[in-house]
């Protein structure tokens, strides 16, 4: 067992038996998303964060036939009385959790974070996996960012509600920021599809707001914690950050284009291939080209912007090929041109000039 943190509450958080749990000093005010005594509750004594993944490979395995029933248990394990007490689990290591607080005057807020985006990343409105939510014995997309949110200041249940929406508007934020990517779709990534919550106040502080919204410094300070907690605790779990998403590859990956597309298109239209080994070297070198790497950038949002109808057809179709142009300026290959008006056009264009780029350094 290990202490973490003390909190302004006086609240002490530890790390034991895989879980963070945050046992409180007083009373306190709790909005939680989760299944197991969720939603919001004044008689709580206890949070906690559970890793349920046994091992590296191993899909997460719950300890009982339904995820409401596995919390109680974890709850009974970590020694504190389940109506007492709410909590989630996740795949991400709790030696991963990222712990940020700020100040404002008499008002802290703390944010302890865990996640991971690599797996189970999407966007809302993604295409989901089932109609009827099924309780399953198996998490078998492991890829969740849990948030248990501090304030030390009282505030009524409707200010506790904004004061969630503000966090998840934060943890949005911190991905539009890395640029990651959703694993169901093109789109830029918004949270994971099991991403949970747990916003806690403090009713016996002499502080007391009515607002948490972007507007007030209470949602100031939520918006700074979590967004600096959330990037740190994906740079724990996925060496998420700045150096991982600069690579080509890393900006495209949501549109479907990889080491292996790459190397089918190669072997498929190049007479006398280089052995693969040798053109994943090629490509390794080729993803981190500076000047590449913004041009794949710069592209990639051109097609959000067609994709989200903000830019008609015409307009990209010439701007990619102007990007296209300066793209195969850096690779030294021979040009290549936009071939058809939609998405799907846009991005084999883009293939084939990192395909020709490859050939050239491979073959001369």
């Amino acid at each position: 067992m290990m202490k973490l943190t003390t909190l302004s509450t006086g609240d002490i958080a530890y790390r034991f038996y895989k879980s963070i749990i945050v046992l409180f000093a007083g009373r306190r005010k709790v909005l939680s998303t989760s299944v197991f005594n969720g939603g919001y509750r004044e008689d709580l004594k206890a949070v906690f964060n559970n890793d349920c993944n046994p091992g590296a490979g191993m899909a997460c395995t719950l300890k009982a036939p339904t995820y409401e029933e596995h919390l109680k248990m974890m709850a009974d394990e970590l020694g504190v009385e389940p109506g007492q007490s709410t909590g989630m689990s996740t795949a991400a290591s709790m030696n991963n959790v990222a712990i940020v607080s700020d100040r404002y005057e008499a008002l802290t807020v703390t944010a302890l974070v865990t996640g991971g985006v690599e797996v189970n990343g999407g966007r809302v409105g993604d295409p989901a996996s089932y109609y009827k939510p099924v309780e399953k014995a198996v998490i078998d997309k492991p890829g969740t960012i849990n948030i248990m949110l501090f304030m030390d200041a009282d505030m009524p249940p409707g200010t506790m509600a904004r004061a969630l929406v503000t966090c998840t508007e934060a943890k949005t934020a911190a991905l539009q920021e890395l640029m990651a990517g959703s694993n169901y779709s093109s789109g830029l990534a918004t949270g994971s599809g099991t991403d949970s919550t747990i916003v806690v106040a403090n009713p016996d502080s002499d502080l007391y707001f009515e607002s948490a919204g972007k507007h007030a410094k209470l949602g100031e300070l939520i918006g700074c914690v979590v967004k600096k907690a959330v990037k740190e605790a994906l740079f724990r779990q996925n060496g998420l950050g700045p150096k991982q998403q600069h690579r080509v590859l890393r900006r495209l990956k949501r549109f479907g284009i990889n080491e292996e597309t790459l190397w089918q298109q190669y072997r498929s239209t190049t007479e006398a291939p280089a052995p693969k080994a040798v053109f994943m070297d090629a490509v390794y070198q080729l993803d981190q080209l500076p000047l590449l790497v913004t041009y794949t950038s710069l592209f990639a949002h051109l097609l959000d912007q067609f994709n989200w109808q903000l830019l008609s057809a015409e307009p990209v179709e010439q701007a990619g090929n102007e990007l296209l142009e300066l793209a195969v300026q850096v690779c030294h290959t021979d040009r290549v041109s936009i071939i058809g008006r939609n998405a799907a056009g846009y991005l084999a264009a883009w293939q084939t000039m990192l395909v020709a780029a490859l050939r050239q350094k491979l073959h001369g």
